[in-house]
């Protein structure tokens, strides 16, 4: 239980559908059960704090059709990544102008496809992104994504996306030059960005930013201020409307009379589902190892990449709960020495633990699916349920 629940700090909910449903069924392996109903209450939550902006969904969190479906009933726009995601979207209902091509790093195919059927705003970062743009997306509306700094997430996002400010004023005049649109500015936070106040020194870089494009001539309208959004791992974070309210008060106060998009991902969908994994063994490397070993079915090759470098701390909940804890070693089940989870900082867990146990891994609804492989040493993708 989240020690802060109830205030401005997010709270387990008192029923949570997927874990009742992980109660009451076996599963023969790894299964990531997603409450929908939960994604449109996070969804109502966001939409609320954030007010006027617009939000699209950044689909590679999870791409679950239920959950792509549910939302475009609900009005969201969506954040594609790929020609697949945009398919997906199709698909499920959603307007081509409600879906905005996010990726700085796109086929030229995939720019034509997506001009094709009807997406308008694309995003770029550099020159030759910018030239296939106008190349297969003639007269396109463009926003520019930029690197910044100061990011105090816990997971920065500040080295593969984005342009130098530097480089930016020769960005938006080529724009203009190659008869594109540029309508805005685009930035990430970096992702798990766990207070509305870390927020403020990238929006005061983003902010100097914009004010120097409007001088040089450039009629920016758009204000796409990315993700970031955080969930509920093993720290407390606000509660999702009050995290967006204090986001988007702090948006408002800088920036006047604009339109803002935001993409949230993550804290859409993350404390919405849970994974039922099992216990394959518990041992010792020696007989006085400090630390046993717990190997699950699961691992960082079939859901859980996000334990790399242990930037996403999940919790578990185990049948033995409330009894004696001790420090383990968590890993997963592949042949691959690089399939540890958790080493520099252990996990406790019960010390009656054994190989069988069902171990429930708690708000994964965000990354893990689209992380799973295709079957690497064998051991079968992430299976999917959505209630």
């Amino acid at each position: 239980m989240n020690a802060f629940a109830g205030g401005a700090f997010s709270a387990v909910p008192s029923r949570d559908s997927a874990l009742d449903y992980i109660a009451q069924n076996s599963f023969e392996r790894p299964t990531l059960v997603i409450d929908s109903a939960r994604v449109g209450e996070q969804y109502d939550a966001l939409s609320a704090g954030l007010a006027d902006a617009h939000i699209h969904y950044a689909v590679k969190a999870n791409p679950a059709p239920e959950i792509i479906r549910l939302l475009v009933q609900r009005g969201s726009g969506f954040d594609a990544a790929s020609r697949a995601e945009i398919e997906l979207c199709l698909a499920q209902g959603a307007r081509p102008e409600k879906i905005s091509f996010g990726n700085t790093v796109k086929k030229p195919s995939d720019i034509a496809f997506a001009w094709a059927m009807g997406v308008r705003l694309f995003a770029a970062d550099a020159a030759a992104e910018l030239e296939k743009i106008a190349a297969h997306a003639p007269g396109a509306q463009v926003y520019l994504r930029v690197l910044v700094e100061s990011q105090l997430a816990d997971w920065p996002l500040s080295r593969k996306f984005g342009c130098a400010p530097s480089m930016l004023p020769e960005l938006l005049d080529m724009s203009v030059a190659l008869g594109l649109r540029p309508v805005g500015l685009s930035f990430h936070v970096g992702s798990q960005t766990r207070e509305s106040a870390f927020w403020a020194p990238v929006l005061d870089q983003m902010v100097q930013l914009w004010d120097r494009a409007r001088a040089s001539g450039h009629d920016l309208t758009l204000l796409n201020i990315g993700g970031g959004f955080p969930a509920f791992y093993d720290q407390p974070v606000e509660a999702p409307r009050a995290y967006a309210a204090g986001v988007m008060a702090q948006v408002r106060a800088r920036f006047s009379g604009i339109d803002v998009m935001a993409e949230p991902g993550r804290g859409m969908v993350a404390e919405a589902g849970h994974i039922a994994a099992e216990v394959l063994l518990v041992s010792r490397k020696s007989d006085d190892d400090l630390h046993r070993w717990v190997y699950l079915d699961i691992g960082k090759f079939s859901g859980l990449a996000e334990t790399m470098d242990e930037a996403i701390r999940y919790r578990f909940d185990t049948a033995h709960d409330g009894g004696d804890t001790g420090p383990c070693i968590l890993a997963g089940p592949s042949c691959d020495s690089a399939d540890v989870l958790y080493e520099k900082r252990p996990v406790n867990l019960p010390l009656n633990l054994r190989a069988g146990d069902r171990i429930v891994i708690r708000n994964c609804g965000a990354y893990t699916t689209t992380y799973a492989s295709v079957g690497f040493n064998g051991f079968p993708p992430l299976d999917v349920i959505v209630l």
